[in-house]
């Protein structure tokens, strides 16, 4: 095995409106939908243990006390991410892995996809640091496959590796789902509010949503481009009751100062294409809709991913 730490970055995913599709097979599970990747997003940082007794020691005892699962940090402050410690799992290098720090751009729990993204980014890394020489489709399915079974998320990692403004025609991992995009650039806008529980959500009776969000996809299948794709979320918000007041009352605000919004799924996030918010009198955070999707970085390179 390689022992050379490696870096991947993963863009936030904004998911503009989506439908459940649950199966037993979580490679198959997933959701239709659309939404927009951003230059803001996650990186992942995977450090082998470079003491091969250590990583021999924890192979012996993959559950019990410091063994079996590498330190993994989030800006700095030590976490657990379960999706993480299944990645490395799936890829048979949990007790070979020193150190994951995840560095992320965008705000943890609010609509950005982070879990999908560290799950992407960790298969990634994992596999150039280790040579393991898996294909990006296996890595995208190892990576979906843990977002699913954990319940973070549905079609994240998928649009992630696309980049862009993906749309979700099929769900599920490569080889079952199937994408397509808009074909456009655009400054992003975003203004959150606080957290919403995805697990929380995707848990319960997700008919309603489901049905509002296939209604979206063939309002945007129908005509794709971006003007389209922000009124069928603002739309799929209302229909689908997940809309809070702080974002409902931003959105009034940006449709007032002539721009158009809407609801980050899931998360109390309202998000504009353009400069919406920043000419409702907002102080948003700015980025850019992500061209590539997820990639791995070098040193050279982390500067200029924007």
């Amino acid at each position: 095995m390689a022992t050379e730490r490696s870096r991947a970055f993963v863009p936030g995913h904004v998911t503009a409106f989506f439908s459940a599709h649950p199966d037993p097979d979580p490679a198959v599970a997933g959701s239709r939908g659309a939404g927009v990747t951003l230059t803001d997003g996650v990186e992942t940082l995977v450090v082998p243990d470079a003491d091969d007794h250590a990583a021999e020691s924890r192979a012996e005892n993959p559950s019990g006390g410091d063994g079996g699962a590498p330190t993994v940090t989030l800006d700095g402050e030590e976490t657990t991410m379960g999706v993480v410690d299944d990645v490395l799992d799936a890829l048979g290098v949990r007790t070979a892995a020193d150190h994951v720090a995840l560095a992320s751009d965008v705000p943890v729990g609010a609509g950005f996809g982070v879990s999908g993204a560290a799950a992407l980014g960790t298969a990634l890394a994992a596999n150039e640091a280790f040579d393991l020489g898996r294909s990006e489709n296996e890595l995208v399915r190892i990576a979906h496959v843990a977002e699913v079974e954990r319940g973070t998320g549905l079609g994240d990692v998928v649009a992630q590796a696309r980049g862009g403004v993906p749309i979700r025609i099929e769900p599920g991992a490569p080889g079952h789902g199937e994408l397509d995009g808009i074909p456009t650039t655009a400054r992003v806008e975003y203004v959150t509010f606080g957290e919403l529980s995805t697990e929380a959500v995707l848990a319960g009776d997700t008919t309603t949503l489901s049905d509002a969000g296939e209604r979206a996809l063939t309002r945007l299948r129908r005509d794709p481009r971006p003007a389209t794709l922000m009124a069928a979320s603002r739309e799929f918000a209302a229909d689908a009751d997940l809309l809070v007041s702080e974002v409902d009352a931003a959105i009034d605000d940006v449709t007032a100062a002539g721009g158009s919004a809407s609801m980050a799924m899931l998360g109390r996030t309202v998000f504009a294409l353009g400069a919406g918010l920043s000419a409702a009198g907002y102080d948003p955070s700015v980025c850019h809709t992500h061209v590539t999707g997820a990639r791995l970085v070098d040193d050279a390179s982390r500067s200029s991913r924007r």
